[in-house]
């Protein structure tokens, strides 16, 4: 699994730093988790081996994760995310490509709000958003968090009417990257 990020990493470096040459940030240890909130039940999830670039030249980003790295507190959870709405078998990755729009002084510690204009594809289904966050810069150590909403019918996500009470129809997700320089090996 980690050979697979690190070629994504790879790949989505090669591809957003073409025709520049600015300094790479990369982690393989990125996190993302979610919540859904019903009167029924809570459910939550979390993976931490999610894989994502920065190119500080262009403000170019890419993020990958795999599906089936989703971790559910009930297995029975996770198995039903993986089959019966994610589909993870057919579509394994969920990405976001896309670019910081305001103007950083990487250089300069601090903290700033950003936002990252891009495409989000999850369930096979890609959508044009602006994610917003906060980016930290500290001494060449570059964290990103940021927190949006993922409404079901966007993604083409269905939920049996027989559970429909338990999945909410819009999911919060958090995330949260802490980039390092990306050193070629």
């Amino acid at each position: 699994m980690k050979n697979t990020i690190k070629l994504n990493l790879i790949i989505f470096g090669f591809l957003i730093s073409i025709n520049s040459f600015g300094q790479l940030y990369a982690t393989q240890n990125g996190e993302i988790n979610f919540f859904s909130e019903t009167p029924v039940e809570n459910i939550s999830a979390i993976n931490k081996s999610v894989g994502a670039i920065l190119n500080t030249a262009t403000n170019e980003m890419a993020v990958s994760m795999k599906m089936t790295a989703f971790n559910f507190p009930n297995k029975l959870m996770q198995e039903h995310f993986n089959e019966n709405y994610m589909e993870s078998e057919k579509f394994p990755t969920g990405t976001f490509k896309g670019k910081i729009i305001e103007v950083i002084d990487y250089l300069k510690n601090g903290t700033y709000d950003v936002t990252a204009k891009g495409q989000l594809t999850l369930h096979g289904v890609t959508q044009t958003r602006d994610l917003k966050g906060k980016l930290t810069i500290e001494n060449q150590k570059i964290n990103l968090v940021c927190n949006f909403d993922i409404k079901l019918v966007d993604y083409k996500i269905d939920v049996p009417k027989l559970v429909f009470a338990k999945i909410a129809e819009v999911i919060s997700v958090k995330t949260k990257y802490a980039f390092t320089p990306y050193l070629k090996k």
